[in-house]
């Protein structure tokens, strides 16, 4: 492998990871934006955390068919 090829790998490695991160991060502060929330019982918080949960599934399988 020449030098080009290896700093790209890992260019693209980094960038992956950051976008990775910084989709992560964004999806959270919006979660967490706004007003000060109303207290929630246990099942709508454990709710809460499954949909962000297959948001960010979704948002990783639409960036892996993006490639």
């Amino acid at each position: 492998m020449n030098l080009s090829k290896i700093l790209s790998a890992l260019t693209r490695l980094v960038m992956r990871r950051a976008v990775t991160r910084g989709i992560s991060k964004g999806i959270d502060r919006i979660a967490k934006s706004g007003t000060k929330p109303a207290p929630v019982s246990a099942k709508q918080a454990k709710d809460m955390r499954a949909a962000v949960k297959r948001a960010r599934q979704a948002a990783r399988l639409t960036r892996r068919i993006g490639r």
